[in-house]
């Protein structure tokens, strides 16, 4: 049985940081690209970053380039993403995707993420 489980979220205030984590089961781990998303209420799903199998790319939304860091070990089928200098408007459920193409996709139940003063 496949499961992603993401953690980490919370509230903080504006400027603060959080890292939120997504433990993987049942997968090859090191074998899929993993994303993170987020969904504001009332709005669509949004990617905000990317990372390959190996690690050695990733990718982010413009509005969170230079203040998350998205990163993983595979050795804890593990991936994180470590935000800071947050903003009222990254307040969302964030939700880690495994996806190893060939349709093969998996998300996890998502961790809410509230940035409020």
């Amino acid at each position: 049985q496949v499961q992603l489980v993401e953690s980490g979220g919370g509230l903080v205030q504006p400027g603060g940081s959080l890292r939120l984590s997504c433990v993987a089961s049942g997968i090859t781990f090191r074998l899929y690209d993993m994303r993170w998303y987020r969904q504001a209420s009332g709005e669509g799903r949004e990617l905000v970053a990317h990372i390959t199998s190996t690690g050695n790319m990733t990718n982010y939304a413009d509005s969170v380039k230079g203040r998350f860091t998205i990163s993983r070990d595979n050795a804890k089928n593990t991936v994180y993403l470590q935000m800071n200098s947050l903003k009222l408007e990254d307040t969302a459920v964030y939700y880690c995707d495994a996806d190893r193409g060939y349709g093969i996709q998996y998300w996890g139940k998502g961790t809410l993420v509230t940035v409020s003063s």
